[in-house]
């Protein structure tokens, strides 16, 4: 009985550390800032971070269709509004820092091989 009660604890705490190893990738980097956290239309939760020591751009995104963690993002200002550009593989990401119409909303849009796949409006957090 000690021994089932053993591997059903050592069973128990592994599962436990991988599940979390995978949940965390989406959620707080403790090497970035965050600079952007947004809630679009689809349930999607966008956040943008910035490696403190590189300065390289991160995406994080969870919902319903799953997260998504991607690296070496680039940023400009466009038009007065901040657009932050991620990849992976044909597919591009592009997080709008506010609207001409408001600071407080944003857009979130995904285009594969050039062509627009989605777009959703976004408000800060």
């Amino acid at each position: 009985m000690k021994t089932l009660l053993k591997r059903s604890t050592l069973f128990l705490a592994l599962t436990t550390c991988v599940w979390a190893n995978y949940s965390l990738r989406s959620a707080a980097d403790s090497t970035a800032g965050l600079i952007l956290s947004m809630k679009c239309q689809g349930g999607y939760n966008v956040n943008v971070w910035k490696r403190y020591s590189s300065g390289e751009l991160l995406y994080r995104s969870t919902s319903s269709h799953g997260d998504l963690s991607l690296n070496k993002g680039t940023s400009k200002a466009t038009e007065g509004v901040r657009v932050y550009k991620f990849q992976n593989g044909n597919y591009k990401y592009w997080v709008w820092d506010g609207t001409l119409d408001s600071q407080q909303s944003g857009t979130l849009e995904v285009y594969e091989d050039n062509h627009l796949l989605m777009r959703q409006a976004c408000t800060k957090r």
